[in-house]
């Protein structure tokens, strides 16, 4: 094992920067990453020194793949804990995050998904770079796109939110600025540039937020043309229905190559979880942040005590023969009283701020 440090923390003048520092591993957050990152963040909303925060990735492959859900699997096969923890004290540092009073710049470099994107999509600027590759692929591993995804998904443009929460659809630069998953996008060979410029223009401002956008306006250009432009129409038409059963329908009688790509996508994705999800972001849509990350935790630990995520996980990352054997197998098998467990309070043991 590396003595490496996972998470990584420099103050440069009024510059706040976090290096997740696991690069063999994709970055993947651990429990330990965000018990270390949690007490700093609620440190620098208060310190008058620290006028904005950075978060990168450590290596060029990826910002943040995701939380580390091969130790839940594991824990959860054991009996541990981390099938409580790591959910809860995740949801809680994507709340930190979400209020952060100062800027909070993500550089998304690389792959960004699940935990990942948790880390990012809640602060104010989210800066994409030449190989950004974002997405919510949760649906293939049986558990639901969480981190905020109640919140965040609904709110993006049409049905865009739904179309990438049930396909796991990979966005690249253009794609999640298009999406609004990206706020900017800077070359990824600026990106240490613009880490200079921030520091620069902090200490000259006593505006962080107008000092920020200026730093940040000087580096971005422009990606290209967004694939996703040429699909949004066939998105915001297949995927119109709030349930899935409707949006397979949908696929099948369009007819098209792009909906049959879609469709087998969907027919690989955990039959559970794509209800589960449907329902999901239908009521995210009225609901506050704090009610999402409430309604979130109480879906997450009723993952931990069905099937699909531990087969998902098997499947995907432990044996990687990609052939899980979800149960139900079917949609037609997944009852609204499998579906309303996912949303049952929890009394005591709910998340709560």
């Amino acid at each position: 094992m590396s003595d490496e440090p996972e998470i990584l923390f420099d103050i440069r003048g009024p510059l706040a920067v976090i290096t997740l520092n696991r690069p063999k591993a994709l970055n993947a957050l651990t429990l330990g990453m965000i018990r270390a990152l949690q007490p700093k963040l609620e440190a620098w909303a208060g310190d008058p020194a620290v006028k904005a925060v950075v978060i990168e990735g450590a290596g060029e492959k990826a910002f943040c793949a995701g939380g580390d859900v091969r130790a839940v699997w594991q824990a959860g096969k054991d009996g541990g804990a981390l099938t409580r923890e790591f959910f809860y004290e995740e949801y809680k540092l994507n709340r930190t995050i979400h209020v952060f009073p100062k800027p909070y710049v993500a550089l998304i470099d690389g792959i960004v998904m699940g935990g990942g994107i948790g880390l990012s999509v809640h602060g104010s600027h989210r800066i994409a770079g030449d190989r950004t590759l974002a997405a919510m692929p949760e649906t293939a591993i049986g558990l639901f796109p969480d981190v905020g995804g109640s919140w965040f998904l609904p709110r993006l443009p049409g049905r865009l939110g739904l179309w990438m929460a049930l396909t796991g659809a990979r966005l690249k630069a253009a794609d999640a600025l298009y999406a609004d998953v990206a706020t900017e996008y800077v070359p990824s060979d600026r990106h240490g540039e613009l880490e200079a410029a921030l520091t620069a223009a902090l200490a000259d401002s006593d505006d962080a937020g107008a000092a920020v956008d200026a730093a940040i306006a000087d580096f971005a250009a422009d990606p290209g043309p967004a694939p996703l432009a040429e699909q949004r129409a066939d998105i915001d038409r297949l995927f119109a229905a709030d349930g899935v059963a409707e949006i397979l329908a949908a696929l099948r009688a369009d007819g098209g190559a792009w909906a049959a790509a879609q469709l087998e996508i969907l027919e690989s994705r955990s039959p559970t979880s794509m209800k589960v999800t449907a329902e999901q972001l239908v009521r995210g849509r009225d609901l506050d942040f704090d009610a999402c990350m409430t309604m979130e935790y109480r879906m997450s630990q009723a993952a931990m005590a069905d099937r699909d995520f531990y087969e998902g996980i098997r499947a995907v990352l432990v044996d990687k023969d990609h052939a899980p054997k979800w149960q139900p197998a079917s949609l037609a098998e997944v009852g609204d009283d499998l579906v309303e467990r996912y949303f049952a309070p929890l009394g005591p043991r709910d998340l709560t701020f």
